[in-house]
């Protein structure tokens, strides 16, 4: 189905019209396609600073060059995903693959529009993953360490939520009739996907056990806002890892009978999901998500690990199986294009971030190219005529690409000499990784009171097995994250809004005024 630039570009009402002989969202022939009229929201934290700035910016880009309309929007989140990863990860799948890594393309590097994203929050310069996920979903800044809310919450207190909460694109899809969905590798309560519903001072209360201290308790846990979203039928899929939020202390794992869940208040939330009608399932590995038919009208929660999944270089010791990535956006996408009015589907890749935190790099790159994979998917499955597919990151990591290694050098290796085939040894005559980190559990530490500074001789150790860890600088309990640009890729209507160096809430805006679903700024 082709589109054609708006004539009016601050008009309320985006009309998507219906052509003959065109393909559907799953690129498909169809004969006919529904005409689909939208009427744009302002949403409830429109008056914020941070959202009027973006607004305009946004704005003034489709008064220059128009909008196509979009049907469809899928957001990839790479979380923790920073320029040097998606280098890294590029030499790494080529290598991986047999081919030349350095002039391998990931396919995200082949979508035809890109930009750089500016990470920081309103109140910290290198940010995390809930308060950049609450910018790109609902178009304004906010502080570290909060979901939903604008810049006057304050941390930790439940009081300080009300007047200011935030509608976000997938509550306005829902109104709007359209399909929504959620896929990760974390946690579905963790930061990134619980920025598409939940409203918290807090991140870390993903469970009633985690409401402790102060006014908490008059606040809801983010699983639980989950399961009483109230927007529309609800999300359509919902897929990650995270039940032990979902389940009481009393419940043992139905992985793993040592474990238990979270949640202190009695409440089966997964019950309460399955109660909810006919049509609702409950999914915990990978033969109960085989069974699934995602053609159907089933609306799935799956959950696949007590916390957050496995690294898919793991996930062949996962004795229940899990869906991988690339099979959880498969069957999201089949399951949200049922929608005749289209969707809005988050996709994160939440384990390059966990990679990167345990200065693992093979962990990171595999987890990168996973994700690149899904894209790969999502590309075939849709029309590129309508459907919008953004490419990002929520912030960046610390790990560098240094040295003089030769062309084709393992990107996990240790760095070996143009001139010579040799290793190039540092000044203290030890050979080191092309990989490493500023921050992590890998630097020089006190040890009973003295500072051991001693180098670890590399000489005799493979780098490249997958438990090794790179060296860092700075001793840190958990690598940290960076406060570098990320990249923005961007490709399908809506998708010639993404150039240049943009502030991170500007995506909202990008998606929601391609999709008909966020209103021009006022004057």
């Amino acid at each position: 189905m082709r589109r054609t630039a708006l004539p009016l570009l601050s008009i309320a009402a985006l009309a998507i019209a219906g052509c003959s002989a065109s393909s559907d969202s799953t690129g498909t022939d169809s004969t006919s396609t529904p005409t689909i009229t939208r009427e744009a929201a302002t949403p409830i934290q429109s008056g914020d600073s941070y959202y009027q700035s973006a607004a305009e910016a946004v704005d003034a880009r489709i008064q220059q060059r128009g909008v196509k309309p979009a049907k469809n929007v899928i957001l990839f989140v790479g979380d923790g995903m920073s320029i040097p990863t998606i280098t890294a990860a590029r030499i790494y799948a080529g290598q991986k693959r047999g081919l030349d890594g350095e002039s391998y393309r990931l396919t995200m590097e082949t979508l035809p529009f890109m930009a750089l994203s500016k990470t920081y929050s309103h109140d910290f310069q290198v940010a995390d993953s809930a308060s950049t996920a609450t910018a790109m979903v609902t178009g304004a800044k906010t502080n570290s360490r909060m979901l939903g809310v604008l810049q006057d919450t304050r941390f930790n207190n439940c009081a300080s939520v009300e007047g200011n909460t935030t509608d976000t694109l997938f509550e306005l899809a829902e109104r709007a009739g359209l399909a929504t969905g959620l896929v990760s590798t974390a946690r579905l309560t963790h930061a990134t996907p619980a920025s598409t519903f939940a409203k918290s001072p807090s991140r870390d209360w993903e469970n009633d056990a985690d409401l402790k201290g102060g006014d908490a308790s008059a606040c809801k846990d983010i699983a639980r806002q989950l399961i009483e979203w109230p927007e529309g039928d609800g999300f359509e899929v919902a897929m990650a890892g995270g039940r032990g939020s979902f389940t009481t202390v009393d419940q043992a794992d139905v992985e793993n009978a040592d474990w238990s869940g979270n949640r202190e208040d009695g409440r089966d939330l997964t019950a309460e999901w399955t109660a909810k009608s006919d049509d609702h399932v409950y999914i915990t590995d990978k033969a109960g998500f085989d069974a699934i038919d995602f053609a159907s009208d089933a609306k799935v929660l799956g959950l696949f690990e007590p916390s957050h999944m496995k690294f898919a270089i793991d996930r062949a010791d996962d004795p229940a199986g899990e869906p991988s990535l690339v099979d959880l956006t498969k069957a999201a996408i089949t399951r949200l294009s049922r929608n005749d009015e289209g969707f809005v589907l988050m996709v994160e890749g939440g384990r390059i971030d966990h990679g990167h935190h345990g200065v693992s790099a093979i962990r990171a790159l595999d987890e990168t190219d996973e994700m690149d994979q899904a894209v790969a998917a999502a590309l075939e499955m849709t029309n590129a005529d309508e459907t919008l597919i953004i490419v990002t990151a929520d912030h960046s990591h610390t790990m560098t690409i240094s040295g003089y290694p030769t062309r084709g050098n393992p990107i996990l290796g240790k760095v070996v000499s143009g001139l010579d085939n040799a290793p190039m040894d540092a000044q203290d005559g030890k050979p080191y990784t092309t990989l490493s980190y500023a921050s992590g559990m890998t630097a020089c530490r006190l040890v009973s009171g003295e500072q051991d500074c001693v180098r670890e001789d590399l000489s005799d150790i493979d780098t490249t097995e997958k438990n090794f860890q790179q060296p860092s600088l700075v001793f840190m309990a958990s690598e940290t994250h960076g406060g570098d640009d990320v990249a923005i890729f961007a490709t399908g209507p809506g998708s010639e809004l993404v150039s240049g160096v943009m502030e991170q809430n500007e995506i909202f805006h990008v998606m929601g005024r391609a999709s008909g679903l966020v209103s021009a700024p006022t004057e």
